[in-house]
């Protein structure tokens, strides 16, 4: 009994000190970012200083890679595509807990210890953060509190939420699927089918870098109404063919 009770406090956590010994690896898939992959990853070490951090890149041409390994525990190389890159990533990683950011974000201080605290209890398939983008514009408090509210509605987050969950579920679930759009919904929902996923209270604060490049009220709605449409059971070409109109910068 003992040994069994050792056991479960390491697996699930319940005091400060134990929630910072948590045995979480954190995974970054990237895709020429050269600009932002060591602020990211020195911001990494910073605030999650015991976790294991993996970037899982999908063919960067701009030394991406080789700027990351000396900040890293490992570089795994993937095919290009964020699903396949997480699965790349999730398959190299060591830790019972997952948890898969997104290269332009700002964690929580004390980001383990939160992660800790919602993986306490054992019933917990995963979790997330509330995001928030960084200015105080009108549009970006209403995006806000769309993504938020929109999500507890339609029971959907997407990755810049960053998602974390127990690699046993991970596996369950049979990861991200690798499909060009929507794979962090689908993976959302794949988890909320294995138990209850908790958000916390904690902020992920977001670039706004794609929606100052493309138009702020534009991706907005673009997103919204991409989500919407995969709700209702539209077809991925169509998904695809929206995203690139209104979500891609043209050449």
């Amino acid at each position: 009994m003992f040994l069994f009770q050792k056991s479960m406090q390491w697996l699930f956590p319940l005091s400060s000190s134990m929630q910072n010994s948590m045995n979480v690896s954190v995974i970054v898939p990237t895709l020429n970012e050269a600009a932002l992959i060591q602020p990211c990853l020195q911001h990494l070490r910073d605030r999650a200083a015991k976790a294991e951090i993996i970037v899982a890149d999908g063919g960067s041409s701009d030394g991406t890679s080789e700027l990351a390994m000396p900040l890293c525990d490992r570089v795994v190389h993937a095919k290009q595509g964020r699903g396949a890159q997480l699965n790349a990533g999730a398959h190299a990683a060591r830790g019972e807990i997952l948890w898969f950011l997104h290269v332009d974000v700002t964690v929580p201080m004390a980001c383990l210890n939160e992660i800790g605290r919602i993986m306490g209890n054992p019933g917990v398939a995963g979790g997330f953060f509330r995001p928030r983008l960084p200015r105080s514009l009108p549009i970006y408090r209403l995006t806000d509190g769309f993504a938020h509210y929109a999500g507890i509605l339609l029971g959907m987050r997407c990755g810049d939420h960053g998602i974390f969950c127990r690699r046993s579920v991970f596996i369950e679930v049979g990861g991200f699927p690798e499909v060009p759009l929507m794979e962090d919904v689908e993976f959302f929902r794949r988890l909320r089918r294995r138990g209850p996923v908790r958000h916390s209270r904690k902020r992920i604060v977001v670039s706004p870098r794609r929606y100052e490049a493309i138009g702020r009220a534009r991706l907005t709605f673009a997103y919204g109404l991409i989500a919407t449409l995969y709700l209702f059971g539209a077809s991925s070409s169509m998904l695809i063919g929206i995203y690139q109109r209104m979500c891609c910068l043209k050449e």
